[in-house]
């Protein structure tokens, strides 16, 4: 078993999770959660080296770079609708990830 991918396949579903949990319960307290979790999940997939870890990298990005801007709209600004648009953004970007990490562990299952 791959410890190191078991990890980052975890804190990607926990924020994945985490983000729907926003969505349920608009909190701040739960988007800050998910943006922490998906920071972690971001650091993590840069040491990886597989077929779509491009891929895996950039929608981690992406939902950074949704989750960030989706915490300043809610604390800052005050703009709940905004930030549930942008959390909207991050999940989408967490469901293409989990989708091409389940690709990829199809195709590292036909290798064996």
């Amino acid at each position: 078993m791959d410890w190191g991918k078991v990890i980052y396949v975890f804190f990607s579903l926990m924020s994945l999770t985490s983000i729907a949990g926003f969505l349920y319960e608009h909190s701040a307290v739960a988007l800050f959660v998910a943006a922490s979790l998906n920071l972690v999940s971001t650091v993590l997939k840069i040491g990886v080296r597989n077929l779509l870890s491009a891929e895996l990298l950039a929608s981690s990005l992406v939902a950074d770079l949704h989750l960030i801007p989706a915490f300043i709209y809610l604390e800052v600004v005050g703009n709940l609708e905004w930030a549930i648009a942008l959390t909207i953004g991050a999940l989408i970007a967490n469901l293409f990830s989990v989708g091409l990490v389940y690709i990829e562990s199809l195709k590292t299952h036909d290798d064996y």
